[in-house]
């Protein structure tokens, strides 16, 4: 950010927009429930891909301060030099393709389109009722 003289106005106002699109998103997805408790737990973290790594990284630091038994990041294409990176942070990392040119993870789909608000909510109920497969927002 200021290697590219980007104003903190922007930055601030790019943070909270952020910040309500989150909010939206945790009382939609969640219909209230409170976040799951991962202490002692396997968390597997799961995303479409690995190009910076920097949200996972993210994910993996805050999932951290829980103390959860063990961080699993599992993803279908990820950089070699992204994926190498993580080795350190999550304690397992499942990187199903690892290109020698990654390009971007759009580049690895058909379709790359967002994924509804209808559709993670769906997938979160039929999660729900499955008697082995805890799932958390």
């Amino acid at each position: 950010i200021k290697s590219l003289a980007v104003p903190d106005e922007l930055v601030n106002a790019v943070a909270q927009r952020e910040r309500r699109e989150l909010q939206r998103q945790r009382e939609l997805y969640r219909g209230g429930e409170p976040p799951p408790q991962v202490r002692d737990k396997i968390v597997i973290l799961v995303d479409d891909g690995l190009a910076t790594g920097s949200t996972m990284r993210a994910s993996i630091s805050a999932l951290r301060k829980q103390e959860p038994k063990k961080i699993v990041v599992a993803v279908p294409v990820g950089a070699s030099e992204t994926c190498a990176e993580l080795h350190g942070d999550a304690d397992e990392l499942v990187c199903a393709i690892v290109p020698r040119q990654f390009m971007a993870v759009g580049a690895w789909y058909c379709d790359f389109s967002p994924t509804s608000d209808a559709t993670v909510r769906a997938l979160l109920q039929e999660a729900a009722h499955h008697p082995h497969a805890p799932v958390g927002g």
